[in-house]
C-alpha cells in the first residue's frame, strides 16, 4: 500500500482522483453515493433484525464498514455494510451469549481476514470458474428478488402501482436525461405522492427507529479470558470466511463490469480493517454487498471510492438530520429500485436456448447446481464452494478422457510401441493399466510418452505397475519421451510407491 498517499487519492486509489477535475464525474460520485444511502436504511435494520440486535447496530456498522472500506479496500466503488450472511452466522452467538460477545467476534473476525489476506487466500479467486461465476450472479439476483417479495405480500393495495410507477419511472427517465440517477427520481417522487396524497404504505420508518447520534468507540463488555475466546473463535473464523468469499466474488464481478482490475489481496485485508473498527464501534460487522454495489456501479454509474464513502456518510447524516423525512419514505420506491437491480444483475444471456445449445453440458450443470445451493441455503459462500467442487469433477472427467493408448508393432514384430497421448492424473491414469496387450505382446515393449505429461504420483504407480505386469512374463519395458518435469517426478518416485 503506497505510504505518500494523499486523502484523496486514496478515496481514488490513484494519485489523481478524476472526481477533483471532472464535475460529471463528481456529480455521478455523490448522487450514486446518496440512492446507495437510501437503500442501505431499510437493509441495515433488516439484517439488524436477523441479528438479535438493535436497528441502530446495524446502521452503524453500515457507516463504519463503508467510510473504512473506501479508504483501505482494495475494489474502488464497491459497497461493504452489514450483510444478511454475516448477520445469519453471528446471530446463534448474540442469542446465547449476549451482545458483548457479538461484537467480540467482529472484531476477531476482522483480525482472521487481515491474516488471510496476508497469507494469500485471495489468489484462490483465480481456481472460480466462469460457470460458478454465473451462477453466483443468477443466482444472487434470485435473492435479491426474493428479499422484495415479503415487501410485496399482506401489504395494502397502492403498494403495487407505486411499485410499478417506480419501475417505469426506472426504466423511461434515463431516456430523457441521465444527469440524475433514475432510483433518485423515483425514491423522491413516490415519497412526495405518498405524504401529499396521505396514502397509507409501509415506510422505512416501520422497520424501527433511525438513530440520533453518531457511534462511540469502545470495548466488548465481556471478560477477556480464554474462555471467552474459544466461544467466540468458531463464530468469528466463519463470519471471515464467509465475509471475504463474498466480498472477494463481488470486487470480482465489479472488475468485469468496469473492466478494470483490482487488489484482491489488498481488499482481503481491507475488509478485517473495516471490521476491526466496526466492532469498535458497537457494530455487527459485514462485507462487500452485491445489491448495492450494482446499484452504485451498474445503475448510478459510480467508479471511485468517493461513491462508496459517501455512501456511508451520507447514511448517518440521514439518519441523524433528516431522519423524520426519510422514514417517510415508501418501501414501495425501494423495492422497485431493488426489483430492477435483480433484473439488471441477472445474465439472462446465460439461459437463453441458443446460449444452452451451444455451452457443453457439464458447464450448464455447474451453473445450476450453484444457482440452486445458493437459493436454497441462502449463502453465497456455500453456492460458490459446491459449484467450484461441481467443476472440478466436471473437469477430471473430461480431462481423463484425453489420455489415448495406441500401438503400434514393427515389421519384424520384435517389439511395439505405445504411445501415450494426454494428460496422465489420478483420473485418467486409473485406466492406463488395462490398455495393454500383456500376454500377446513380443518381448520388448516401448511406451512413448513424448505426447503426455505426468502430473501425480498416481500416474508413476500406473506406469509401474504396468513394467511390473511385463516384467511378470520375462518381457522388458523402455518408457521414453518423457518431458524433463514428468522425467523428474517419474525417478524420484518410481519404484518407490510400494512398500516392501
Amino acid at each position: 500500500m503506497p505510504s505518500a498517499l494523499s486523502p484523496s487519492a486514496w478515496l481514488r486509489g490513484s494519485r489523481r482522483p478524476s472526481w477533483l477535475y471532472d464535475p460529471k464525474v463528481l456529480r455521478t460520485e455523490v448522487l450514486g453515493g446518496l440512492v446507495v444511502a437510501l437503500a442501505l436504511i431499510p437493509e441495515a435494520i433488516s439484517f439488524s433484525v436477523i441479528a438479535g440486535v438493535d436497528p441502530a447496530v446495524g446502521l452503524f456498522a453500515s457507516f463504519t464498514m463503508a467510510v473504512t472500506i473506501a479508504l483501505v479496500g482494495g475494489r474502488p466503488a464497491m459497497i461493504s455494510a452489514a450483510t444478511g450472511a454475516v448477520a445469519l452466522v453471528i446471530a446463534p452467538l448474540n442469542r446465547e451469549h449476549g451482545f458483548g460477545y457479538l461484537v467480540t467476534a467482529v472484531i476477531l473476525a476482522g483480525v482472521f481476514q487481515i491474516v488471510l489476506g496476508a497469507l494469500g487466500v485471495a489468489k484462490l479467486m483465480r481456481f472460480v470458474p466462469r460457470s460458478v461465476m454465473v451462477g453466483f450472479v443468477n443466482s444472487l439476483a434470485i435473492l435479491i428478488f426474493m428479499a422484495q417479495v415479503p415487501e410485496m405480500t399482506d401489504v395494502p393495495w397502492p403498494v403495487y402501482p407505486l411499485i410499478a410507477a417506480g419501475l417505469a419511472m426506472m426504466v423511461f427517465f434515463p431516456k430523457l436525461t441521465t444527469v440524475v440517477p433514475a432510483p433518485l427520481v423515483s425514491i423522491v417522487i413516490l415519497t412526495v405522492i405518498t405524504v401529499a396524497a396521505g396514502i397509507a404504505v409501509p415506510t422505512v420508518g416501520d422497520k424501527g427507529d433511525l438513530p440520533s447520534s453518531l457511534p462511540v468507540p469502545g470495548l466488548p463488555d465481556v471478560p477477556f479470558t480464554l474462555d471467552t475466546l474459544t466461544t467466540v473463535a468458531p463464530f468469528a473464523f466463519a463470519m471471515a470466511l464467509v465475509g471475504l468469499m463474498e466480498s472477494l466474488m463481488t470486487a470480482k464481478l465489479v472488475d468485469d463490469i468496469t473492466d478494470t482490475r483490482s487488489s484482491k489481496t489488498r481488499e482481503s485485508v481491507g475488509q478485517g480493517v473495516a471490521n476491526i473498527v466496526t466492532g469498535f464501534f458497537g457494530g455487527m460487522g459485514g462485507c462487500a454487498m452485491i445489491g448495492q454495489t450494482m446499484i452504485n456501479v451498474r445503475v448510478s454509474g459510480a467508479r471511485t471510492r468517493l461513491s462508496t464513502f459517501l455512501a456511508g456518510a451520507f447514511l448517518m447524516v440521514l439518519c441523524i438530520v433528516f431522519g423524520p423525512v426519510v422514514s417517510d419514505i415508501p418501501m414501495a420506491a425501494l423495492v422497485a429500485v431493488m426489483v430492477m437491480v435483480s433484473v439488471a444483475t441477472f445474465d439472462w444471456h446465460s439461459i437463453a436456448p441458443r446460449t444452452l445449445r451451444r455451452m457443453p453440458l457439464g458447464e450448464t450443470v455447474v451453473m445450476l447446481v450453484t444457482v440452486v445451493c445458493v437459493v436454497a441455503t441462502h449463502n453465497l459462500a456455500i453456492g460458490v464452494v459446491v459449484g467450484s467442487i461441481a467443476a472440478m469433477v466436471v473437469f477430471a472427467r473430461r480431462v481423463a478422457q484425453l489420455a489415448e493408448v495406441t500401438a503400434v508393432t514393427d515389421p519384424d514384430g520384435a517389439a511395439v510401441v505405445y504411445r501415450v497421448t494426454g494428460e496422465l492424473f489420478f483420473a485418467s491414469s486409473n485406466e492406463l493399466v488395462g490398455q495393454f496387450s500383456y500376454g500377446t505382446d513380443p518381448d520388448r515393449v516401448v511406451i512413448d510418452l513424448s505426447a503426455a505429461h505426468i502430473w501425480d504420483a498416481s500416474s508413476v504407480a500406473a506406469l509401474d505397475a504396468v513394467e511390473t505386469k511385463y516384467a511378470q512374463r520375462g518381457k522388458t519395458v523402455e518408457i521414453v519421451g518423457l518431458n524433463e518435469p514428468s522425467a523428474r517426478m517419474h525417478k524420484t518416485l518410481s519404484g518407490k510407491l510400494v512398500g516392501g
